[in-house]
């Protein structure tokens, strides 16, 4: 018999948003201003990107207030970890951008 998971969704006005997909994918974003309509749309381009992989995903957008830099960190099954900093000004924050860096992260990855 598979188990059941729980979908947990909820979105926070203030400096922190996550969401728990059933796939085995959750996102986190900390301190980047985002919108909830934007943080929405990040959610399910990252979803899209991990869709066909097996396993546990946490990604993890954390925003600078010192800079428009924005760390993004992809941790997986099998001790897979990656990160890349996301800027601002060459257009790494618009969640299309987000999703086309976050598909070279995971690439090979078994």
């Amino acid at each position: 018999m598979e188990a059941k998971r729980h979908v947990v969704q909820f979105c926070w006005t203030g400096t922190f948003d996550a969401y728990t997909a059933s796939m085995g994918v959750s996102v986190e974003m900390h301190h980047t201003g985002c919108v909830p309509s934007t943080v929405t749309e990040v959610k399910a381009v990252i979803e899209h990107v991990l869709a066909d992989r097996a396993g546990d995903w946490w990604v993890s957008i954390i925003g600078s207030q010192a800079n428009d830099w924005w760390e993004l960190k992809i941790l997986g099954p099998n001790g897979f970890e990656r990160s890349y900093t996301l800027e601002g000004s060459a257009g790494e924050h618009e969640p299309q951008a987000i999703g086309r860096l976050s598909a070279k992260m995971v690439s090979g990855a078994a």
